[in-house]
């Protein structure tokens, strides 16, 4: 036995763990429908030439309870005189279109209208918001989100062990349903009062002589093609991601230069990198490996890859090993017997870190160094960088040329041929 139904019950229900189907007492074979997503509707159910049958009647609040009891009245009294609702024609009736509100719809809308104006980094926002987004919400509508989802969502980044990550998938949310409340596509954001769950601090990890020693000469421990990778990070300064998706279309060997497209920049800045004799040592000795299912039209178009269909993405394993390999070889240095070394934590990016600093210490002028690191914040951003157009390329190749001299002589080492 049902009850009768009141706007302030259909309004404040909650989902449960299971879709709910709630009779009207007030009306015979009306139901309230609220799905474990939030999601609320009207159906009416009812028999026709013996099967049962559920006419959808609309969702909620978009249509209200009088109005829901009015369409089901409607529907009843064809079906009295001998008419199927379901296909009855009415003048007035608009086809229901399919919804472009979900938040796979919003996501690209907000990309195309919002990120690529405004964020030179939209590739990235981009790749979050398809990747933590798209999957647990993407055919929910935007409507439906509430705090609490966005709660979860965060949390399970957290609980995969990615705190940081956590504060950026939140940050990139939050920019994506205040975007979609300035165009009243809802009515308030539910990131609203969600903190985030990581305290940051600004990172400043530089490696020291004897750690960048011990990185170059424990490449020869992990094996290819993460060991280039990493030597051609401390050659050119230039991103991970940058350099592991590096193409044989992008780099001109008989030039010496590396040309990163914008699309594949992190600030959407396509960038020349001048290489020298070191990295093109590195460069010249790749293997041109084809993919095996054909998908490169028979043309090597990775240069970092073990499958030749895309670049190489295991850092993880990687990038432990490495970390062992250098501890060995800080110990051996350090003659420390217990063979762990002395090395403190620290990530790819700060071989990055580590460059700008080199090439500050070698006296290379910062707006040289922002250019080699592609950079277009600091020296380059705002009027300089809307009228500065010098390209530094001559500056850029002295330093890089410079800086691997430095690498090599410092550390003893003999230049790659």
């Amino acid at each position: 036995m049902g009850q009768v139904l009141t706007e302030r019950f259909v309004k404040s229900k909650k989902p449960g763990a299971t879709r709910l189907e709630i009779p009207d007492a007030g009306l015979q074979g009306l139901y309230f429908v609220v799905q474990p997503t939030g999601g609320k509707s009207w159906a009416l159910r009812y028999r026709w030439q013996g099967s049962p049958v559920k006419y959808r009647l609309g969702d909620y609040p978009v249509v209200g309870l009088a109005e829901a009891r009015d369409k089901a009245r409607d529907a009843l009294r064809l079906l009295d005189a001998g008419t199927d609702p379901r296909k009855a024609r009415r003048p007035q009736a608009v086809p229901e279109a399919p919804p472009d509100d979900t938040i796979r719809d919003i996501i690209t809308e907000f990309i195309t209208r919002h990120a690529k104006v405004r964020n030179r980094s939209w590739q990235e926002v981009e790749r979050v918001l398809r990747r933590e987004l798209e999957p647990k919400w993407g055919r929910r509508r935007i409507g439906e989100i509430e705090r609490k989802d966005v709660i979860r969502l965060i949390d399970g980044v957290v609980d995969r062990g990615a705190p940081v990550m956590a504060n950026r998938v939140l940050a990139h949310t939050r920019k994506l349903f205040n975007w979609a409340a300035s165009r009243d596509l809802i009515a308030t954001s539910p990131c609203a009062g969600v903190s985030a769950p990581a305290q940051e601090t600004k990172r400043d990890r530089v490696l020291s002589v004897a750690e960048l020693r011990a990185l170059w000469s424990a490449c020869d421990d992990v094996g290819e093609p993460f060991a280039s990778i990493v030597r051609l990070l401390v050659l050119t300064g230039q991103r991970r991601d940058e350099v592991a998706g590096m193409r044989w279309a992008e780099v001109d060997l008989d030039a010496a230069q590396w040309t990163i497209p914008g699309e594949r920049a992190k600030n959407g800045v396509p960038h020349q990198v001048p290489l020298g004799e070191s990295a093109l040592s590195i460069l010249s000795s790749r293997p041109r490996v084809l993919a095996t299912d054909g998908s490169d039209g028979g043309t090597a178009r990775h240069m970092f890859t073990t499958t030749g269909a895309s670049p190489f993405s295991g850092f993880s394993k990687a990038k432990a090993r490495l970390d062992k390999a250098m501890a060995r070889r800080l110990s051996e240095e350090t003659e420390d017997v217990t063979g762990k070394g002395a090395l403190a934590p620290w990530r790819l990016h700060d071989i990055r870190r580590t460059v700008a600093t080199g090439l500050q210490r070698l006296g290379v002028r910062l707006e040289v160094t922002e250019a080699v690191l592609n950079h277009v914040s600091g020296s380059r951003a705002g009027v300089v960088g809307t009228y500065q157009r010098h390209d530094w390329a001559d500056e850029k190749r002295a330093a890089l040329e410079a800086w691997e001299r430095h690498v090599l002589e410092t550390f003893a080492m003999e230049l790659l041929r």
